[in-house]
């Protein structure tokens, strides 16, 4: 049976799938700068449309998505404001400001069957599967030839999709495979220093990254048993990133573990995280080591005012509040440094965005 024609999410409740793609001929086409256009319009793509991205890693020949594609029918229907706040996202002002005047129009001959129509176009497109990866290879194709002066089909055939259960385990065996691809690769040696995938960017501080821990937080079991609401956003009683990051830390290193071969046949081996990195991560519960962290940009360090122990930051905060220089409502000093295990470290601001930026080259 063909897998890309098992399509669910059309008035059937939410399906979830894990798409790949690969470049004609499998050269390597895609760097930096191209990874940072494939993802700009992925994003795009996937707040125009409304399938959700849970996780992604773009490699230099082809990528991987794990995609949450929503129930149409629980879908709410475009409005004019809504189209309009869209459009800019995939078309240019022309395109925009001709909708508008289209708009415009109908609103003016108070036809109402008229506005439906314009808005009809772009809402059939919305919460479809094979829209979505259609459109993000042909405007990925797009940039890609203008950019290097050619012409022709970009792709090797159309996208392969698997069907995935939507269950925590599925899911995170499904996201962690993905997560793990340039670690397998031997491009990096942690899969959260590699910029171009779910897990990289949410261990960031790119302004994708918001998105990218909210479609790994769906994944645990307590995110698909609160739906999303109506607007396709997140329900406010998903578990923080925290603890999100904590168990798919621990599920990325039971299943990225390197292998070492055989010392006599030379069989067996594979690329992985190190041993040693796994059995610390494994020690710590899942949390970030801090000789991990201290390879990133720690805003801690720069932004949390004051660092050291409880009682040392306690002391500080103490002698801040008796000069009037703290807020009023305020009554303590000590705060959890977040993002990784920073033993007895506190600070006295609480970082809750963005604690641990890029890992450091």
């Amino acid at each position: 049976m063909n897998s890309r024609r098992i399509l669910i999410g059309s008035g059937e409740g939410r399906g979830y799938y894990h798409c790949v793609s690969r470049v004609v001929d499998r050269r390597i086409i895609f760097h930096a700068s191209e990874k940072e256009v494939f993802r700009s319009i992925l994003r795009k793509l996937e707040r125009f449309l409304g399938v959700k991205v849970v996780t992604y890693c773009l490699m230099g020949n082809h990528f991987h998505l794990l995609l949450e594609v929503p129930d149409k029918e629980a879908m709410s229907n475009l409005d004019a404001e809504t189209l309009l706040e869209l459009l800019p996202l995939l078309y240019d002002e022309v395109v925009v400001e001709q909708v508008a005047k289209e708009l415009a129009g109908a609103r003016s001959s108070e036809n109402r069957g008229w506005e439906r129509r314009i808005l009809e176009r772009y809402e059939r497109r919305r919460g479809d599967l094979s829209v979505f990866l259609k459109e993000l290879k042909q405007r990925v194709s797009i940039f890609y030839n203008r950019r290097n002066d050619r012409v022709g089909t970009l792709w090797e055939g159309r996208f392969k999709s698997v069907l995935v259960e939507g269950g925590e385990e599925a899911l995170r065996a499904v996201a962690a495979y993905i997560d793990l691809n340039p670690v397998r690769a031997g491009l990096v040696e942690r899969p959260e220093d590699y910029r171009w995938s779910g897990y990289g960017e949410a261990c960031g501080a790119g302004k994708g990254m918001e998105k990218a821990r909210e479609g790994l937080i769906s994944i645990t079991r307590e995110g698909l048993q609160n739906p999303p609401t109506a607007d396709g956003g997140t329900p406010a009683d998903l578990p923080d990133w925290g603890e999100a990051q904590r168990r798919y830390r621990l599920l990325l290193c039971a299943e990225g573990r390197e292998q070492r071969s055989d010392e006599v046949t030379g069989e067996g081996g594979r690329r992985g995280i190190a041993a040693e990195e796994c059995d610390r991560v494994a020690a710590a519960g899942g949390a970030m080591p801090l000789a991990t962290a201290l390879r990133r940009k720690v805003r801690y360090f720069s932004d949390g005012a004051v660092i050291g122990s409880a009682a040392f930051v306690d002391g500080v905060f103490v002698r801040l509040k008796a000069e009037g220089r703290t807020g009023p409502k305020r009554t303590s000093g000590a705060r959890p440094m977040r993002g990784a295990d920073f033993g007895d470290l506190r600070s006295l601001r609480d970082l809750r965005l963005s604690p641990l930026g890029e890992a450091r080259e």
